[in-house]
C-alpha cells in the first residue's frame, strides 16, 4: 500500500506537468477544459449567459465564433428557442467535441421525456474528462427543466445546433450567409495576438457585415493584461503582441466609429459570481 502511495505521489507533479503541457499548446485559445476552468463548482450557471436578453435569440438566426466545445451554443439553442445556432472554431477536435456534446445532450432530452429522473444520471464519459462533464452540468446539460427553457417539441436539438471547423479571420465569407445575434465571447485576445491589429479589424468588419439590419453582436474581450501572460505561446504571439496599436480599452470607439454599430450596451453590471481571473466586460452591440 505505501509503494502504490509513494508511487501517486511520484505521478502528480508528472500529471500537473501534462496539464501545464496541454495549455501551453494551445495558441488559439483552444483548451479542452476551459469551460472547467471558467465554471467550477461553486456557480450553478455560466454567469455570462444570465445577462442575455432571450429577445437576442428566440427564433433567430445565431452565431458562436470560438464555441470550444459548444456548450454555450447548445444551452442557448436550449434555454433561448433560437431558430438555428452555428458554433465556429479553428480546432478540428473542439468541433468533435462539441459534436459530441450535442450528441450527449440529445440523448439526455430524449430519456427526459420518457423517464425524466433518466437524465440525472447521464451517459457513458470520455475518460480524463471531469473538467468538460463538471462545465457541462453548468449549462443545463443534466436534463434539469427550468422555466425559461422552451425548445420547440416538433424540433430536435440537434436540428438546432450545427457546428463547423472554421478559421473565422481567414475564411471566406459566403454571401448567402447572414445572422440576427453573433457572439464573440473571450475570442479577440487570441486573434489579436496570432492576427494583430489587422486580423482584429477584419473579425469586426466580417461579424458586422454576417449581421442582419438591427442584428446584435455580443462581445467580451480580454483585458491588455491577459495579453501580457499569453504573449509568449508562441512566436508568432510574440511578435504581433509587440506591433499591437489597438488595446481592448479602444475596441468599443472602434466598433462604432469605424466599423459602423449604432448603439451599445454595457451587460457587465449584470454580472454576479465570475470566478476569478474571468473579470472582464461584456457588451451589446446593435448594428
Amino acid at each position: 500500500m505505501d509503494g502504490e502511495i509513494a508511487e501517486e505521489e511520484r505521478g502528480q507533479p508528472k500529471k500537473r506537468t501534462q496539464k501545464r503541457n496541454r495549455k501551453e499548446f494551445a495558441p488559439f485559445g483552444n483548451y479542452r477544459s476551459y469551460y472547467g476552468y471558467r465554471v467550477g463548482q461553486e456557480l450553478d450557471e455560466d454567469p455570462r449567459l444570465k445577462v442575455l436578453k432571450k429577445e437576442w435569440f428566440e427564433g433567430k438566426d445565431c452565431l458562436d465564433v470560438g464555441c470550444n466545445i459548444g456548450l454555450v451554443a447548445i444551452y442557448i439553442a436550449k434555454k433561448f428557442c433560437c431558430r438555428s445556432i452555428l458554433g465556429i472554431d479553428i480546432d478540428s477536435n473542439r468541433i468533435e467535441d462539441a459534436y459530441w456534446n450535442l450528441r450527449k445532450t440529445v440523448r439526455m432530452q430524449s430519456a427526459g421525456k420518457s423517464h425524466s429522473k433518466t437524465c440525472q444520471s447521464g451517459p457513458e464519459e470520455r475518460p480524463d474528462d471531469d473538467a468538460q462533464n463538471l462545465s457541462m452540468s453548468k449549462y443545463g446539460e443534466t436534463g434539469k427543466s427550468t422555466k425559461n427553457q422552451c425548445l420547440s417539441e416538433k424540433r430536435d436539438l440537434d436540428e438546432i445546433v450545427s457546428f463547423r471547423k472554421e478559421n473565422f479571420v481567414l475564411a471566406r465569407a459566403d454571401a448567402h450567409e447572414s445572422y440576427d445575434t453573433i457572439l464573440c465571447l473571450s475570442v479577440t485576445k487570441w486573434i489579436h495576438l496570432n492576427w494583430g491589429d489587422e486580423g482584429l479589424i477584419t473579425l469586426f468588419s466580417k461579424i458586422w457585415r454576417l449581421l442582419r439590419q438591427g442584428g446584435i453582436l455580443i462581445l467580451e474581450p480580454q483585458p491588455w493584461r491577459s495579453y501580457e501572460q499569453n504573449r509568449l505561446v508562441s512566436e508568432t504571439t510574440a511578435a504581433n503582441y509587440d506591433k499591437i496599436m489597438y488595446p481592448p480599452e479602444i475596441f468599443q470607439d472602434i466598433l462604432l466609429d469605424k466599423i459602423g454599430f449604432r448603439t451599445v450596451e454595457d451587460l457587465t453590471s449584470g454580472l454576479s459570481g465570475t470566478k476569478a481571473g474571468f473579470n472582464r466586460p461584456v457588451l451589446a452591440f446593435r448594428k
